[in-house]
């Protein structure tokens, strides 16, 4: 599905306006201190619960258009049936049409703003560190495969880490539970790791963890000149979950990021025109932003 926000004239970007009130106000009904008054707000239809319920409605009903308009597919060609994930849901037995609908609004909550987050920040980055993007140029010059673009991964990883897509993350016990260091967790509290923090800490990176260092993620065989990618483990680095919570769309993500950024950097330099020295602002509600976007201007190679 296109909603050809980028056709021209550029149209008004209602469902990314709507998935930005959805995700504010619901951070800020996470954070209330009182939640009676949000509580009180959303019985009366009123305020930033009448903002949440008219977004929340919006976003449900291009979930519902998407999926109409792939059962009109599948239903035209026996061939569409196994061509994608929604068409597996759509054919599996005992779906409702609920869950359905709620996992079409998870897909899209989950890929709007994670990819989009960590390609802004990675771009600024990028524009920070020349010999990063000499290094990736030269990379995916060499090479056509993503799955080959061992650095651009690197790059990719190295700003996840400083800038988290998801910069928290809340578990909600559902059982009695003591956790490996000892503390006990009872059931219906709530545990938070906080990804950012994680991702600066000396003790998992090291003096330089405020360093934007690519190379902390490859190493070189005795001998040989080609990188190859060195992982750590999900716990050390949580942006995409751990365990049985890791993200299932993490593979794919990667391969999005890495075309989108070869595409991009074949072809043009992006370059910031924030004042100079100016750097952006760091805010976060259920994803880590720039505050206002990231103002480029974009040369041709």
């Amino acid at each position: 599905y296109d909603p050809e926000y980028l056709s021209t004239p550029l149209p008004d970007g209602k469902l990314i306006s709507d998935f930005d009130t959805a995700a504010r106000l619901t951070v800020e009904r996470f954070n209330s201190l009182v939640p009676f008054f949000w509580k009180v707000k959303k019985l009366l239809n009123v305020g930033s619960e009448k903002q949440l319920k008219t977004a929340a409605d919006h976003i449900k009903s291009t979930a519902q258009k998407i999926i109409r308009h792939k059962r009109h597919q599948i239903e035209a060609s026996a061939a569409a049936a196994d061509d994608d994930l929604l068409s597996q849901f759509l054919t599996s037995s005992g779906n409702a049409p609920e869950f359905v609908t709620d996992a079409v609004v998870n897909f899209l909550f989950a890929g709007v703003d994670t990819i989009s987050a960590t390609l802004t920040w990675l771009f600024w980055l990028i524009s920070k560190h020349p010999e990063t993007e000499r290094n990736i140029l030269d990379e995916i010059r060499r090479r056509d495969d993503p799955k080959k673009l061992v650095y651009t991964q690197a790059a990719i990883c190295e700003t996840m880490r400083l800038f988290p897509p998801v910069p928290t993350n809340t578990k909600i016990a559902t059982a009695d539970v003591v956790l490996p260091d000892g503390n006990r967790v009872k059931k219906g509290w709530a545990v938070t790791y906080h990804v950012y923090a994680m991702g600066r800490s000396e003790e998992l990176w090291g003096k330089d963890s405020g360093e934007f260092r690519p190379e902390r993620w490859l190493e070189k065989a005795a001998g040989g000149d080609e990188w190859s990618f060195v992982n750590r483990d999900s716990c050390s680095f949580p942006v995409f979950q751990a365990g049985r919570r890791m993200c299932m769309g993490k593979e794919m993500a990667f391969m999005e990021m890495k075309r989108v950024v070869a595409a991009v950097l074949r072809h043009f330099r992006v370059v910031p025109t924030l004042e100079d020295g100016a750097e952006p602002v760091y805010v976060a509600y259920l994803t880590s932003k720039m505050m206002g976007g990231f103002p480029v201007t974009i040369h041709t190679r």
